[in-house]
């Protein structure tokens, strides 16, 4: 969280559930099968169990959530109720007093309180931690060791220039392989599991853990030339890679009176010219301006 905290957009700005479940029943038809729900965090959005419920309904539809599990733990029965798939949840560490600073907030036994929700609840979870150099490496190997007894994955992801312009790196101080060498060096028997399709994380599993280890290579982007994902923000911007700063205006599109068939072709134009990669996107944002919006507007 930015040190100045974010701009909260007034309500007009923002998709309503109507264009969102238009959008998802659009992308549905062609061909999209898993929709993950992210923010900043769902759950500010008001009556988001009714998105979700809407969204549930569509056939055919692998539905997930990503949250920082603050506001979470009261609506676990009804999201499995809803059939969400799996939650990641966002901690990057197991410290109180680190995560007060981190987070800017005092919230970490509610966040704490929805991963054993999620484990009771047999809701499959997958902890989401940004390695940040300086401020939770000592976190690491605790994350790790909560993979002994429970069913949780663990990703640690690279940090990304995602911070509100905070700080940047020339060479990044934990990159992907810093991070697997370091729980090798605790964890000797940690060893390389095959990464499903399309994979973001490069994926490990220690022998005698009940859950798994991920760790993805957000900076590095080594996965880039085989990511199928794409991102629409809450206020309707599309965005084909995380690192280009949007492609389409289909909250624009979508309060012109656009039909089917025009938002249809323009989303397909869009995908057409995908950059092969994160550095390519980089370099083609608009105006040339510098990666420096924070993921608390990007969405985790």
């Amino acid at each position: 969280m930015p040190a100045e905290g974010i701009h909260y957009l007034p309500q007009k700005e923002l998709l309503t559930f109507d264009e969102i479940v238009r959008l998802v029943t659009l992308l549905h038809t062609l061909g999209i099968r898993k929709l993950r729900l992210t923010g900043g965090e769902p759950f500010v959005r008001p009556d988001l169990m009714r998105l979700i419920h809407r969204l549930s309904e569509i056939p055919g539809l692998d539905l997930h959530l990503t949250t920082n599990g603050v506001l979470t733990a009261p609506h676990l029965p009804a999201l499995k109720n809803a059939g969400i798939a799996s939650v990641n949840l966002s901690l990057d560490t197991l410290d109180p007093e680190r995560f007060r600073q981190i987070t800017r907030r005092d919230e970490f036994a509610n966040t704490i309180a929805t991963l054993r929700g999620l484990l009771d609840n047999q809701i499959p979870v997958k902890i989401n931690t940004v390695v940040m150099d300086g401020k939770n490496t000592d976190d690491i190997l605790p994350l790790v060791e909560l993979t002994r007894h429970d069913n949780v994955d663990v990703r640690f992801i690279e940090e990304m220039p995602f911070n509100g312009g905070e700080r940047h790196y020339t060479q990044l101080p934990w990159t992907y392989t810093r991070i697997v060498e370091h729980i090798r060096a605790h964890y000797p028997t940690l060893h390389k599991i095959t990464d499903p399709d399309n994979a973001t994380a490069y994926h490990y599993a220690i022998p005698g853990h009940c859950g798994k280890i991920g760790v993805i290579a957000a900076y590095s982007r080594t996965f880039c030339g085989t990511c199928n994902r794409l991102r629409i923000t809450a206020q309707g911007g599309l965005k084909t890679c995380l690192y280009d700063n949007g492609v389409l205006d289909l909250k624009a599109l979508l309060r012109s009176g656009a039909t089917d068939a025009i938002l249809q072709n323009a989303l397909l134009r869009a995908f057409s010219s995908r950059p092969k990669d994160g550095f390519e996107a980089e370099i083609q944002r608009a105006g040339h301006e510098p990666v420096h919006e924070s993921m608390s507007t990007i969405g985790g």
